[in-house]
């Protein structure tokens, strides 16, 4: 009777812990879709970035790894720029929509998830932590952010995404701003 009992107690358990873990990968929103409300379904064309030079070492300096890249497609209409990017947690990447209002993040969200740990990022109780922050002068961000236990790995990339994405709209906002200067 005990050897049943603790039998089905396993089989219980691991069906739960599969089915937490087979939940925890999956596309919780596609880009297209991020990326056309942010911009209340009138999305601009997108626009690029050539990652070179100065910027690519700010950009590894962050990553604290070689970034592969040439360039990054963004959106941008007025003051609001959509980045999607992407990092590794642990084994495989993490694709991250960020929408950037007035130099500020205004929404992070985890738009596909492929690891079997530290999905909990995904959850607003994480991710409204990056709302309002903004990038200091050596390039970290304005506010702290919460780790959480089992998934500091994905803490730790989508906190890099947050940087990479203020650091990239710091750079297309002062190009654009030394082009008006020019006419």
């Amino acid at each position: 009777m005990k050897i049943h009992y603790l039998f089905i107690n396993f089989l219980l358990i691991s069906t739960l812990l599969f089915t937490a873990n087979s939940n925890a990968k999956g596309i919780y929103q596609p880009p297209e879709e991020f990326i056309n409300n942010a911009f209340n379904q009138q999305t601009p064309e997108a626009d690029i970035i050539w990652i070179k030079d100065q910027l690519r070492q700010k950009v590894e300096d962050i990553l604290q790894h070689q970034y592969k890249a040439k360039r990054i497609r963004y959106w941008k209409k007025q003051q609001r720029s959509v980045w999607i990017l992407e990092e590794i947690g642990k084994k495989k990447p993490i694709t991250v929509g960020i929408i950037i209002d007035n130099e500020k993040i205004s929404q992070l969200k985890v738009l596909i998830f492929r690891e079997t740990r530290g999905w909990e990022v995904r959850y607003p109780f994480f991710s409204q932590q990056f709302d309002q922050m903004s990038l200091t002068n050596n390039d970290t961000l304005s506010g702290t952010v919460d780790g959480i236990s089992g998934a500091t790995l994905s803490v730790r990339a989508l906190t890099k995404l947050a940087r990479i994405a203020l650091l990239l709209n710091q750079k297309i906002s002062v190009t654009e701003s030394t082009k008006q200067n020019d006419t």
